[in-house]
């Protein structure tokens, strides 16, 4: 909430005064400032933009960050390196035992493209520590080719991306690694929403099923697997079909208790929906279903068609899903 966020910008203002007395904080009520709102094209609240060298032409927005620690991170890494540069196993170690999640790139030298990009990515991940190092002994060590990504989570490394100059965008480095924030599967409850919301990742992929039956084990496991494969692009989210407070999300979908285990695609910023077409949630299937909605191969999933303009016309009236419980009922 607003509030929420209000007192930890305001701690954050507070442990950075000494530290970095040159970033001043303010706070803007933008229903009093309507000129400010409409410069700075304010949409959604709170939002916290960061001005740099006193110019107001092209402030830093700063998205998702809700703790007062990460946002003294994020703003550190905006006036200062943003990554820990690592000349030894000691200081490697250091790094990914501090933390429960830590990124370190292994590169051949510290000064190309591909470096640029993986620290103008660190700059937007303030959850978690980034290093680097192009030392030999420190490759040898962790058995590392050079110019690699890897996220150690709890001190082991649970992926490897190979960079390559020229491809790597930051944006997709930013969702590959902020979705490490998540569980490869993540269930959907009050406390994990807002966290699903907070990765960058616009596709979301919902499996509904009710965790107590049979076959949930093995259709879990199946979608945990594909869950591996599609990482920073599709997020896997589970929707336990016996948990009442999950209501809203059943009939946003349409889904039905005959309808289970069911797996739909949703896309955030249109809010196209798509479904599996398979029936079996299946390894393959779902492999298949998710392929095919990246190649924009999957046909949208219209719950409903649109209401007929002259549905009412005539003596017998045109019924859709969309107007039949109000006409109906």
């Amino acid at each position: 909430s607003s509030q929420n966020l209000s007192e930890e910008f305001a701690e954050a203002a507070r442990q950075l005064k000494k530290e970095a007395p040159r970033i001043q904080f303010g706070k803007i009520d933008v229903t009093h400032q309507h000129d400010l709102r409409k410069e700075f094209d304010i949409q959604t609240f709170p939002t916290v933009k960061f001005f740099v060298n006193g110019s107001r032409e092209y402030p830093i927005d700063c998205k998702g960050v809700r703790k007062a620690s990460t946002f003294i991170t994020w703003l550190k890494r905006r006036i200062g390196p943003s990554t820990v540069l690592i000349n030894s196993t000691d200081q490697a170690e250091a790094i990914i035992k501090a933390d429960d999640l830590a990124v370190i790139g292994f590169f051949r030298e510290l000064h190309n493209d591909i470096v640029e990009v993986f620290c103008e990515t660190a700059k937007d991940v303030p959850e978690m520590p980034f290093g680097m190092t192009a030392s030999e002994d420190v490759c040898a060590n962790y058995s590392i080719q050079r110019n690699s990504l890897v996220v150690f989570k709890k001190g082991k490394p649970v992926h490897k991306e190979v960079l390559e100059d020229g491809r790597q965008n930051k944006l997709d480095l930013m969702r590959l690694i902020k979705t490490f924030t998540l569980d490869l599967v993540t269930e959907y409850n009050i406390e994990t929403s807002v966290k699903i919301f907070d990765v960058p990742v616009k596709n979301h992929i919902l499996l509904f099923t009710p965790t107590n039956s049979e076959t949930f084990n093995e259709t879990y496991e199946n979608y945990k697997s594909a869950a591996a494969e599609f990482r920073g692009k599709i997020l896997f989210v589970l929707v336990d079909t016996n948990e009442a407070r999950n209501g809203r999300i059943f009939e946003y979908f349409r889904i039905r208790d005959i309808d289970v285990p069911a797996v739909r695609i949703l896309n955030l910023t249109s809010d196209a929906r798509y479904k599996m077409p398979a029936d079996e949630v299946t390894v393959e299937n779902l492999k298949e279903f998710c392929q095919s909605y990246l190649n924009g191969k999957s046909k949208q999933h219209l719950p409903s068609e649109e209401i007929p303009q002259d549905w009412d016309k005539k003596p017998v009236k045109v019924l859709v899903g969309k107007n039949f419980n109000s006409i109906i009922f």
